[in-house]
């Protein structure tokens, strides 16, 4: 039998009162793919990366997750919600990276990256000591291991959040807007480290991005968002270069106009 795909989402619906938010949404990742979410604001992309963190609830369909089912448990051949043992269990495979980049400010970078590790995954704290010292190290950042967070740049604390994440050992790891915060001059910096987490690491890879040339670099397919739903997807060359959807050639031309 063939694996299941990594991720899976299958008519996934998100309601806030009465706006949609995200819309019968189908969408299938592979293992290892790196896939760029690109879109006007309210289109539901951030939605896409919370409902998969569990940070929130959906209001239709099931996402799956190595095709084990993330909220629902299968009960007599049909879904029911999970228990937050199961979800915590299936969860514990994704990692993300947040815009604003939510390090605890009384710890230093190393510290931040041990805590989860220590707390809810049970390592030693020499263990995870060592975890985290690597990471930091990965992101060009061991000579900062003692540093606090006030006494980063904003590039250099989001590489920290980046390894933070990463400490957890996720399969799935999903970044949401992660430069919109930084200056201009620190994005390369993080994007830099992203891309070697691609090309060195064997995880799936899930960004939320307003970068257009960095997605057409790095990413193995982009999906456009727009009203909830994917408007149009391909392989980045196909996509940036010949559009096939009305919409998606006006949102190209108003971000590449602005950049």
């Amino acid at each position: 039998m063939s694996e299941p795909p990594m991720v899976s989402f299958e008519n996934v619906t998100k309601r806030y009162g009465s706006l949609t938010v995200l819309d019968g949404l189908n969408l299938t990742i592979s293992r290892g793919e790196k896939v760029a979410i690109i879109g006007p604001s309210g289109s539901g992309k951030t939605t896409v990366l919370r409902m998969l963190m569990t940070l929130e609830t959906i209001d239709g369909g099931v996402i799956r997750v190595e095709g084990e089912p993330l909220t629902h448990t299968e009960r007599q051949g049909r879904l029911v919600p999970a228990n937050l043992a199961h979800i915590r269990k299936v969860r514990a495979k994704i990692g993300m990276v947040f815009q604003s980049f939510n390090l605890f400010p009384h710890m230093t970078a190393l510290h931040n990256c041990m805590e989860a590790p220590v707390k809810v995954l049970g390592l030693s704290r020499a263990e995870a000591e060592a975890r985290a010292a690597d990471l930091l190290e990965m992101v060009g950042l061991s000579n900062r291991r003692d540093y606090y967070p006030s006494q980063l740049s904003g590039g250099q604390q989001q590489r920290v959040a980046i390894a933070r994440a990463l400490a957890m050992r996720p399969r799935v790891m999903l970044f949401d807007e992660v430069t919109s915060a930084l200056d201009p001059e620190l994005v390369g910096e993080v994007l830099q480290v992203i891309r070697k987490l691609g090309e060195e690491h064997d995880l799936t890879m899930l960004m939320v991005t307003h970068q257009m040339g960095f997605a057409r670099e790095f990413a193995d397919r982009v999906c456009f968002f727009y009203e909830g739903r994917i408007c149009e997807e391909g392989e980045p060359k196909a996509f940036f270069q010949n559009p096939q959807n009305e919409r998606s050639r006006q949102f190209l031309r108003a971000v590449l106009e602005a950049g």
